[in-house]
């Protein structure tokens, strides 16, 4: 058999043109495409040396060809899954120093593969973050299997969570060679997760303030029924007192405790957003600068003031008189944060709050809103203190430098008028509130004509007063008797009824406690209506109600007094009333 017989042509052709080039004593190392007698091809390895004979040495390596092509295309295809992961690889030594990296994981990061390998595992690192990152790799050396959830920093700076599955890899002798991270990105995840938590905890704290304010509500309608009778009883004593009475001084000092316990429950209740509004169409900004020179008078010469009002023009429907209060309180807040002095600023904003901010904060609703923002320099509060910051009665001042009750009455305010309020503060870089309002197109109303002066207190008229409170009810009562009126008392809406049916004269005015057992006082007013045309009707409570008030605003045409009951107070407005035309 000759060789041309089963050798490769083309190798017969190469093993001849090596021959011909005189390579004599030369070993042609080629590989041999050979035919078998039954036809395959096959592969041979070959030695030739040109003698006047050319000696061939066949070697069959057609399993190792094989072997080599499975395992290219082996590798072509866990290259392809690598590759086309949808979740990151990488592999860093104990240094921590990338040896691998897949485009998914490059690609969460922010940079190619290329830049990635022969880095450091840590320049994807926040500084914060670097020892935790260093003992996990020391755990991986140690051989441990870890799964956690970590921060990396992107190229860009941005933060980026994943969730990774460490694995040491080892060499053939058992030592640590890499270790192996299959790493998923959970950003997305973490950030609506958080997103929930705030809103879950924002709505927790609505729901804990709500419940507050009306504990708060309920102590100040009590309390204020007490201070009636303790303020009215003062007063009355004082007009039998003589000027020289030794025990004037005493009853003085009585009045005046229960004046600043009256100021007290007007706090509890702007918290509880039982408080009686006026609101009008207002300019922020006229608001603030009507009080700057009592706000540096406040703040005193070590604190500088700076307002900074918004350039577009912008309105909310508001009491003036309680948003003065609220950069008032917050002002006051501020200054005792600064006791070596700083900067308070005031700034002015027109905002839109979009609906995902609304989703995020319980109870706001997407709009146009204008914004104060009260920005101090001083101590700053640190996570646990913003929590409570709201909270009727908590302070972190000395007791003797406050109630407790200013940022609770800015809260209750700002919740009355529609708004809400945040706050944003870190210990030792100052603190900053920001109040948002409604805004509102509207135009300002016109001032409304104040009621007639009253040249007397005393009065003739018969007076239907109806009240549950006993002791309330003989105080009202004495001051009426002392001033020429005749009184036709109750102490429950059933009486009251009877008594209207039952009297042969006129009544000419109803005063009537709102919050009653069973029927109301507006309720009361409807029916008595019925049976007395043209009765002219006063309500008195210790915090409003929806009987007769919406949004902290009265209804048109009601007549409203506020416990605690002054006489001089109660005596004004009855005149005021009476002395009206009807509003047939």
């Amino acid at each position: 058999m000759r060789a041309s017989d089963i050798a490769d042509p083309e190798v017969l052709a190469e093993v001849a043109r090596r021959a011909d080039y005189g390579i004599l004593l030369a070993w042609v190392a080629a590989s041999l495409i050979v035919t078998r007698v039954d036809g395959r091809r096959t592969l041979k390895r070959g030695r030739a040396r040109r003698r006047p004979a050319l000696l061939s040495v066949v070697l069959d390596v057609t399993g190792r060809k094989r072997v080599e092509a499975e395992l290219r295309a082996s590798e072509r295809r866990y290259r392809r899954i690598v590759d086309n992961a949808s979740e990151g690889i990488w592999m860093y030594d104990a240094l921590g120093v990338t040896t691998f990296m897949n485009p998914r994981m490059a690609e969460m990061l922010g940079v190619t593969v290329e830049e990635a390998v022969g880095t450091s595992f840590f320049a994807f690192s926040h500084e914060a973050d670097i020892a935790a990152g260093r003992q996990r790799l020391a755990r991986r050396i140690r051989g441990v299997r870890e799964s956690s959830e970590i921060r990396l920093r992107r190229k860009d700076g941005r933060d980026l969570w994943v969730s990774v599955e460490s694995d040491p890899l080892l060499d053939d002798q058992g030592r640590f060679e890499n270790a192996l991270a299959l790493v998923t990105d959970i950003t997305d995840k973490r950030t609506t997760a958080a997103a929930l938590q705030r809103s879950s905890d924002e709505l927790r704290q609505a729901q804990k303030m709500e419940a507050v304010g009306l504990l708060a509500g309920g102590i100040a309608h009590d309390f204020n029924n007490l201070l009636t009778v303790i303020l009215s009883s003062g007063e009355l004593l004082l007009d039998e007192l003589a000027a020289t009475d030794p025990l004037r001084a005493d009853v003085e000092e009585i009045r005046k405790a229960g004046v600043r316990a009256s100021q007290l429950t007007k706090q509890l209740l702007a918290f509880s957003r039982k408080q009686i509004l006026t609101p009008a169409v207002i300019d922020l900004n006229n608001v603030i600068s009507g009080i700057e020179k009592m706000l540096q008078t406040l703040l005193g010469d070590e604190i500088e003031l700076c307002v900074l009002p918004a350039p577009a023009k912008g309105r909310v429907h508001a009491d003036a008189g309680q948003l003065e209060q609220v950069i008032m309180n917050l002002a006051v807040n501020a200054r005792d944060a600064m006791p070596t002095g700083g900067r308070l600023t005031i700034d002015t904003r027109n905002v839109m709050i979009d609906a995902t901010y609304a989703s995020e904060h319980a109870g706001v609703v997407p709009g146009p809103y204008i914004m104060v923002a009260v920005t101090d320099t001083g101590t700053g509060m640190d996570r646990a203190t913003q929590e409570r910051i709201f909270e009727p009665f908590f302070t972190t001042k000395d007791k003797s430098k406050g109630t407790g009750l200013g940022l609770a009455t800015v809260y209750g305010i700002v919740q009355q008028s529609g708004g809400h309020i945040t706050v944003h503060s870190e210990l030792g870089h100052g603190t900053t509130f920001n109040v948002y309002l409604p805004r509102t197109d509207r135009a300002r109303e016109i001032a409304t004509i104040p009621p007639p002066f009253v040249t007397s207190l005393r009065g003739f008229e018969t007076i239907l007063l109806v009240e549950d409170d006993a002791a309330v009810r003989a105080v009202i009562y004495s001051i009426l008797r002392r001033n020429g009126y005749a009184v036709l008392e109750a102490q429950n809406a059933g009486e009251a009824l009877m008594m209207c049916e039952q009297h042969a004269g006129d009544v000419h005015l109803l005063l009537t406690d709102v919050v009653m057992p069973r029927i109301t006082g507006r309720q009361l007013a409807t029916r008595i209506a019925k049976l007395r045309i043209g009765l002219k009707v006063v309500y008195m409570s210790g915090y409003t109600d929806d009987a007769i008030v919406h949004h902290g605003v009265l209804e048109p045409g009601i007549e409203f007094l506020p416990k605690p009951i002054m006489p001089d107070a109660l005596l004004r407005k009855l005149r005021e009333v009476l002395d009206s035309p009807r509003s047939d």
